[in-house]
């Protein structure tokens, strides 16, 4: 009995332990069912907000296996990691031509302009005319006034006599009316008869060729481009001669001055070229091209020195030898007075001169000048500067410009 007692007490032992080592188990495999795993999200994407996370597309989780590396092969250039590279530099914007109103008309749009510079002359005259009574004093103080605007002896003296017998005839100084006798004598001295247009058409199978000449400082290169301009508004076809090649802006200038309207400049690549031979490939060029006008800027020069007016000439006969010249334009500065007219004598005697620049004539009170260059020439005056501006040279008008002295 007592061995049966023993093993009894052991199998209730066993019974036990089993029963408490089920119930740990059971306890145990609750326990972690019961339990969350909470997984840290994944970095958010630069700029993509953090609630975003789910919508965004699944990511390929394959991993990508490298191939082997050669023996001896060079080891793959590191990734960059700094700021990104800047784009390629984009062509720049092709340059703006620009389309010049036309010059017709101009001058009676800057007349206004004149008028200020030359109120002396007028005014002056109107003041002295419309006296009561005229002596001698006071017809002497007319001529002076007209001396000093630079109208030249003889043309005073002739406007002086057609003044005296028009008040001695109609006897009477009636302003309004002395002012239409004045208008009419002046007019009829700037001689509107003459022929002011410009050579600007193809003459047969070629370009016209206008060559430019004058003394230093007159604004000749200048007016060079301010004419391409006023050439370009009558829808001709231009191309520039760049032969002043001392003057080491020169043809930068110039070049600059065409490049706004669309003209083409032939100049010499090196300073102090031949300038006869920049001539005559600019004529060159004008004929391959079948523009409708070459236009031929020279170096300004003294007037008095023989050497630079032999050189002048050297250049007329170099584009001779393929093309007629059909226009010599001299720029006279119209505040040089009497010296502007030696000045175009000797460049006339040098190059046929056929007609006349007169530039700063809004700076000057000596609208004379016009009259007097005419007939020391016997040529026009074609074009005026007015102004700094690129289109204030206008086409000389006579009517306009007496009225703005008599106004």
């Amino acid at each position: 009995m007592a061995g049966v007692d023993t093993v009894l007490i052991f199998v209730i032992i066993g019974v036990v332990i089993l029963a408490g080592a089920v119930a740990y188990g059971v306890n145990l495999v609750r326990g972690r069912a019961g339990r969350t795993i909470e997984r840290e999200a994944p970095p958010a994407a630069p700029g993509l907000p953090a609630e975003d996370l789910d919508r965004r597309p699944p990511t390929d989780s394959t991993d990508t296996v490298a191939p082997p590396e050669s023996p001896g092969a060079p080891a793959p250039a590191p990734e960059a990691t700094g700021p990104e590279a800047p784009p390629a530099p984009t062509a720049p914007p092709a340059p703006t031509v620009e389309r010049p109103e036309s010059a017709r008309g101009r001058l009676q749009r800057l007349r206004a302009r004149l008028a200020r510079s030359n109120s002396s002359i007028g005014q002056g005259l109107l003041a002295l005319l419309s006296r009561g009574s005229l002596d001698e004093e006071t017809w002497e103080e007319v001529e002076d006034t007209l001396i000093r605007s630079d109208l030249g002896v003889e043309a005073t003296t002739e406007l002086v006599d057609s003044l005296r017998t028009k008040v001695k005839v109609d006897g009477t100084t009636d302003e309004a009316t002395v002012r239409g006798w004045l208008r009419d004598d002046l007019l009829a001295l700037v001689q509107p008869d003459m022929d002011r247009r410009i050579a600007s058409s193809r003459v047969g199978d070629r370009p016209a060729v206008i060559l430019v000449v004058g003394v230093n400082g007159t604004g000749k290169t200048t007016t060079v481009g301010k004419l391409a301009r006023v050439l370009v508004a009558e829808d001709r076809e231009v191309i520039l001669g760049a032969a002043d090649t001392f003057r080491a802006a020169a043809a930068d200038q110039l070049e600059t001055w065409g490049a706004r309207v669309g003209v083409v400049t032939v100049r010499s690549d090196k300073d102090g070229a031949d300038p006869a031979a920049v001539a005559f490939d600019a004529v060159k060029a004008g004929i391959e091209e079948e523009a409708d006008v070459v236009i031929i800027d020279t170096a300004g020069r003294l007037h008095n020195k023989v050497g630079l007016m032999d050189e002048l000439g050297k250049v007329k006969r170099v584009i001779e030898k393929q093309s007629e010249i059909d226009e010599v334009l001299l720029v006279l500065d119209a505040t040089t007075g009497q010296n502007g007219l030696q000045q175009a004598k000797v460049f006339s005697e040098a190059v046929n001169v056929t007609g006349i620049v007169l530039t700063k004539l809004d700076g000057t009170a000596k609208g004379g000048i016009v009259v007097a260059v005419q007939r020391q020439l016997g040529v026009p005056v074609k074009l005026v500067g007015l102004g700094e501006g690129p289109d204030d040279l206008a086409p000389f008008d006579p009517e306009a410009f007496v009225d703005a002295i008599v106004m």
